[in-house]
C-alpha cells in the first residue's frame, strides 16, 4: 500500500494505492493522474522501468500537459504537470 497524505493547506487530492489478490488490470475505467513537475522528464523513465507509453505528452491548453501510460501490469495511469 502506498498513501498519499492530504495537506488542507496545499492543492492535491490524498488517496492510496492498494494491491489486491485476485485483482486483474482495467484498461477501459478510470485513469488516475500523478502530478509532476514535467511530463516529459518522468515519461522518459517509464519504458526503463518496463512500462509502456500510450499517449507521449499533450497540451491541454490552460491547464498544462498530460501523458498516459501502463504499468507492467497493464494498469494506465497519468501525468500531469503546468509545463
Amino acid at each position: 500500500m502506498k498513501a498519499f497524505k492530504t495537506d488542507m493547506e496545499h492543492y492535491g487530492a490524498g488517496g492510496a494505492l492498494v494491491k489486491r489478490e485476485n485483482a486483474s488490470p482495467v484498461t477501459g475505467g478510470t485513469i488516475v493522474y500523478f502530478g509532476v513537475e514535467d511530463c516529459a522528464v518522468e515519461e522518459s523513465r517509464v519504458e526503463a522501468a518496463g512500462g509502456q507509453v500510450i499517449k507521449p505528452k499533450m497540451s491541454i491548453g490552460e491547464f498544462g500537459f498530460v501523458c498516459v501510460c501502463m504499468d507492467t501490469e497493464g494498469n494506465l495511469f497519468g501525468l500531469s504537470s503546468m509545463i
